[in-house]
């Protein structure tokens, strides 16, 4: 039987995680969260929302399928440190049938200072096949009560960014 989550998801606009703390073991020698945890603790936080619309571990397992991050633009903004108690925002920007696309804020979860963003493209995976494959009905109906929930929220200007060096005259 297909995994499927048994009750109704809420989606809030946009989605905050649960609240958690900067491991001090990922701390590096200048004395802040080194920069690949900035993208564990979102990771963490995606995962949390998208539960929500059943793409959680009991999907991966019971019908092979998940999703994979293809592409992301982290900016760090300020630092965290040691013990900091952190929190993410999660906003779906758009889906299609095989891709999402979602922009995540990690806030500092007293203060609620901005530290870091992520803008992420991610991929519907088999994981038999190890190829991009369309996400069943049941997962796209939950993508749409998310969608409409997160399009009051205003577009994040950040989206879209692109890096590089500004001219040199």
């Amino acid at each position: 039987m297909p995994a499927r989550i048994d009750f109704e998801p809420v989606f809030f606009a946009p989605f905050v995680s649960s609240v958690m703390t900067v491991d001090p073991a990922w701390i590096d020698y200048n004395g802040h969260l080194n920069m690949a945890y900035y993208n564990v603790l979102i990771d963490r936080a995606v995962d949390e929302a998208f539960f929500l619309v059943g793409l959680g571990p009991d999907y991966a397992r019971e019908r092979n399928a998940s999703f994979f991050t293809a592409e992301a633009h982290v900016r760090y903004l300020r630092e965290l440190s040691a013990n900091m108690p952190v929190r993410a925002a999660i906003r779906l920007i758009d889906y299609d049938e095989k891709r999402l696309h979602l922009y995540a804020e990690l806030h500092h979860a007293t203060e609620d200072w901005i530290s870091a963003t992520s803008e992420q493209l991610a991929l519907h995976v088999d994981l038999n096949a190890k190829k991009v494959t369309p996400f069943p009905d049941d997962v796209l109906e939950r993508l749409a009560m998310m969608k409409s929930a997160h399009r009051t929220l205003p577009r994040p200007s950040e989206i879209g960014r692109a890096i590089g060096m500004p001219p040199r005259n």
